[in-house]
């Protein structure tokens, strides 16, 4: 039986990832949370000091990631070396630190969501070199050329990543799954309807510049009276959070931790996000949107909506990948276009 490795951070990553594991059911599946090679990142993971990531092992999001593959009953392997397996294909959801401890394998990427805007720290760091994840955020995922196979959200993102230095004939537009079927969330069980939906982002816990008191006075401006929801980002430190909420829009303003936010947005009138791959959402379901983003380059980038079919067309390409004697770049030279959302130049 061929084994496959799920290397996960966010809670959006652990379920994406978990979604294409259904459709290889005749594989071994295992998981670990993302992870550096070597002694010393296996240390800096462990010591608390990057908590704030997906790499520490007791950050919120291993919190969450733990929480949810113990309720499907994933099997767990510790950077991927503590069960002594050879795997066959390893899936990934960030292409800024492949550790070599798997580069043994056939490697898929598959993008998450939205990454974050291209900074002069991104543009001098790529250009001299520097490792991506040296960073501090996300704008240089999927600009690696680490994988074999890049599975991603849209033709816009192709081009983005392409033009980042990533091969362009590893790239392939599958869609990705969670953002890929939007419609479907407007079947759903919630009372609530015409509100204006925020959803906040955990910048200050990554350790950037967030001025909240002047964004949630924006918020109310916007809001302009109507009815306000919040939902606070997994990573946020929510009491801080929902204080600084509560001081602007007093006591009874209703703050969510946990709850579906697709189904929430399905149901608002208007969407306020800052950095936040959930306007996708809102904007596939044709609501008014405010990002941090430039609209326009949201819309070049928007997810393929392919009525979810995503996890399932990314599954079939690591089965037949498996397979297959050759690179990632003669494996998708070698598809019929009509199968998958394929594109070979950018």
């Amino acid at each position: 039986m061929k084994k496959v490795l799920h290397i996960v951070g966010s809670l959006n990553q652990t379920k994406q990832l978990f979604k294409i594991s259904q459709f290889l059911y005749e594989f071994d599946h295992f998981y670990t949370q993302c992870f550096g090679s070597g002694k010393v990142f296996k240390w800096i993971a462990e010591s608390g000091i990057i908590d704030f990531t997906i790499m520490g092992t007791n950050s919120a999001f291993r919190l969450y990631q733990k929480e949810f593959l113990e309720s499907v009953d994933a099997k767990y392997d510790y950077r991927g070396t503590t069960l002594g397996n050879h795997y066959d294909l390893v899936f990934i959801s960030g292409d800024m630190i492949v550790p070599r401890e798997i580069r043994y394998s056939k490697i898929i990427f598959i993008q998450e969501g939205m990454t974050d805007p291209m900074s002069w720290r991104s543009r001098f760091f790529k250009k001299l070199g520097v490792p991506a994840w040296m960073v501090g955020d996300t704008s240089l995922n999927g600009c690696s050329n680490n994988c074999d196979i890049y599975c991603v959200a849209s033709e816009g993102y192709g081009k983005f990543f392409s033009s980042m230095g990533t091969d362009s004939k590893k790239i392939v537009v599958t869609g990705i799954p969670n953002f890929d079927n939007a419609v479907s969330f407007l079947q759903n069980d919630l009372a609530m309807r015409n509100y204006v939906l925020v959803c906040t982002s955990d910048m200050r816990e990554v350790g950037k510049k967030d001025n909240r008191i002047t964004f949630l006075k924006k918020c109310k401006n916007l809001a302009a009276g109507r009815d306000i929801i919040f939902k606070l980002h997994p990573n946020e430190k929510e009491e801080r959070a929902e204080g600084e909420i509560k001081s602007i829009f007093g006591e009874a303003v209703i703050i969510y931790r946990k709850a579906n936010t697709d189904h929430l947005i399905a149901n608002c009138e208007e969407l306020i996000t800052q950095y936040s791959s959930v306007v996708y959402i809102g904007m596939a379901l044709g609501k008014k949107v405010h990002s941090y983003f430039s609209i326009k380059e949201l819309k070049e980038r928007l997810p393929v909506q392919n009525g979810g079919t995503s996890a399932q067309k990314i599954a079939s390409i690591g089965r037949e990948f498996v397979y297959f004697n050759g690179s990632g770049v003669e494996f998708l030279q070698s598809l019929k276009p009509e199968e998958y959302f394929h594109n070979q130049e950018y």
